[in-house]
This record gives structure tokens, C-alpha cells and sequence, in this order.
């Protein structure tokens, strides 16, 4: 499978405390109309976690019915216990996704070999169904390291990793490791033109839910090898960036969707909705981007 690109974690709008089918589906063609290649319900930045299995389900059917078949789909299905994770991956796979993203487990904090044996056996239960794996310690309380990815390669199910540590000399130890024997992608949107000219062949992002053209085409000029072309957009993109982590993900981009008229404001607790001040200075930054206007991409 050839995964490459710009890819959004899609962020998931409610109304009435429910899922906000329609804002979802017109998320869903935002994206794969300004060049998203592939898109990922039911990540972090989706609110899963909050979010029960029913739910979730519904979620990722009505982004597979929004996208008909143009970008390939990826469902979240990752947990901190392996049978629950399991089951996760079913639903993705029952439901038509290409594949599936699975964090490391979280909280438990497994050791190394514990995760190989945790990846080992999801793909055991589903044997040639791709998996994403998803390494971000800041959230999930371990690290998968690169000798550890070495290991991963050997899963052929296993075919991409994102890694949100944000540090480019981890991209490369991890590419000194496994070379193209595995899919690269970045998990931190700050970082993407240096990650991609480190061996990596795109990213998962956050800020491609508000602008996924300007990412789809910062990956475009990186993966050609402009390096010029991709720095530009990656410093036109930076300060949005930085507006879009300055609280917790995905309060900001649940707001900067809203602030576009796609999204209504509501966010499921223990997440709160934006500071004024900052959706003050996120408004003034989406001016600036033409993005209030969201067909401008």
C-alpha cells in the first residue's frame, strides 16, 4: 500500500451531545477536495476516547459514506488493552476502512517487547489488514524506540508508523533502522518538510482539518524535493501551527473550525471550549491565511 502525503486526524463536531453528521460529511469533502490523501476518523484529535464504541462506529461510517472511495480511510482503533484493540481494528475492518491507526497503549505503560507482542497479536487477529502504528509519548506515557521499530518491520501488517515525538533526529535514527521498509509519517505538523527530508513520506496532521491544501502542497514540493518551495509554505504555516497546540488538541482546532462556519463550538468535557484571548489571536491568524473563507483552502 503506497501512503503518502498529507493525511488529517479528522476532528469530530457534536450538537446536542451527539455527532454532527453533516458537519462531519462536509469536513470530510473539505478534505478530499483541497488534496487530502488519506483520512483518519477516530484519533486523538477526534475525541475518541470520550467517545463510546457505538459512537465511534457511527463515525467512521458516515466518513467512509462522505469520502466514497477517493482517499484511502484509516480508522482510529487503538487502545491501552490489546483485546479491546482487537475489536477496534474489526470494526474498522467490517466497515470498509483501508486500514487502521493504532497508538501504543497507553497508561500501562508496556515495556518494549511488550509492545511488539501487543502489534504482533492485533495483526495475528487480523491477518493482512494494514496497520498504522502511532507513537506519541507525550500523551501515551511510553516510547516506542527505533531498535523497536526494527522489530515492527517484521509485522507485515504493519505497514506505516506515525511518530509525534517532533524530533527530526528521531526520524532519522528510526530511518537508520528500517530504511523504506516501512512508511514514515510525521505526527507533529511543525516538523514536517525536515521530517520528510529525513526519510519520511508525509504526515498525520492537525492543522490540515483548517488549511489541507497548503499542507497537501507543503508534502507535494518535499516529497518532490523542493526544498525552497516546502520551507516557505512550512513557515507560512507556523504560526497557525503554534496557535492550533497553544491549548490542549483539539480545543483550537475544534475552534478554528467553528470560527470557519463548518463546526459548532461544542467539545466534550474534561476538554473545555477555547480562551477568547486566544480564539481571538486564531481568528486574526485565519484571517491572515484566507481561511475564514474556507474555500480559499
Amino acid at each position: 500500500m503506497t501512503l503518502q502525503g498529507s493525511m488529517t486526524a479528522l476532528a469530530t463536531p457534536f450538537k446536542d451531545g451527539k455527532l454532527d453528521e453533516a458537519a462531519y460529511e462536509a469536513l470530510v469533502e473539505y478534505q478530499v477536495s483541497n488534496g487530502t490523501s488519506v483520512i483518519i476518523p477516530m484519533g486523538t484529535t477526534g475525541e475518541s476516547v470520550t467517545m463510546t464504541p457505538a459512537e465511534r462506529r457511527r463515525a467512521i461510517e458516515v466518513a467512509l459514506k462522505a469520502n466514497r472511495g477517493r482517499a484511502k480511510v484509516f480508522a482510529g482503533a487503538g487502545s491501552n488493552s490489546t483485546a479491546e484493540t482487537i475489536e477496534g481494528v474489526k470494526v474498522a475492518r467490517e466497515l470498509g476502512a483501508d486500514g487502521a491507526l493504532v497508538v501504543t497503549p497507553y497508561y500501562n505503560k508496556p515495556t518494549q517487547a511488550g509492545l511488539v507482542e501487543h502489534y504482533r497479536l492485533v495483526a495475528k487477529a487480523h491477518p493482512g489488514f494494514a496497520l498504522m502504528a502511532y507513537n506519541v509519548p507525550g500523551r501515551t506515557g511510553v516510547d516506542l524506540l527505533p531498535e523497536t521499530v526494527k522489530k515492527l518491520v517484521e509485522i507485515k501488517e504493519v505497514v506505516a508508523l506515525k511518530e509525534a515525538t517532533g524530533n527530526v533526529l528521531r526520524t532519522l535514527d528510526v530511518y537508520e533502522q528500517v530504511g523504506d521498509k516501512i512508511t514514515l509519517l510525521s505526527g507533529d505538523d511543525f516538523v514536517v518538510a525536515p521530517f520528510i527530508f529525513s526519510g519520511g513520506r508525509g504526515v498525520v496532521s492537525v492543522s490540515s482539518n483548517v488549511a489541507p491544501k497548503l499542507m497537501s502542497e507543503l508534502c507535494s514540493k518535499a516529497l518532490a524535493g523542493d526544498i525552497a518551495g516546502a520551507r516557505s509554505i512550512q513557515l507560512q504555516l507556523q504560526p497557525l501551527h503554534r496557535l492550533l497546540f497553544c491549548e490542549s488538541n483539539p480545543i483550537p482546532v475544534k475552534m478554528a473550525l467553528h470560527q470557519m462556519g463548518m463546526f459548532g463550538l461544542e467539545i466534550r468535557p474534561p476538554l473545555t471550549v477555547m480562551t477568547d484571548a486566544n480564539a481571538a489571536r486564531l481568528k486574526d491568524e485565519l484571517q491572515k491565511l484566507g481561511l475564514l473563507n474556507r474555500k480559499a483552502s
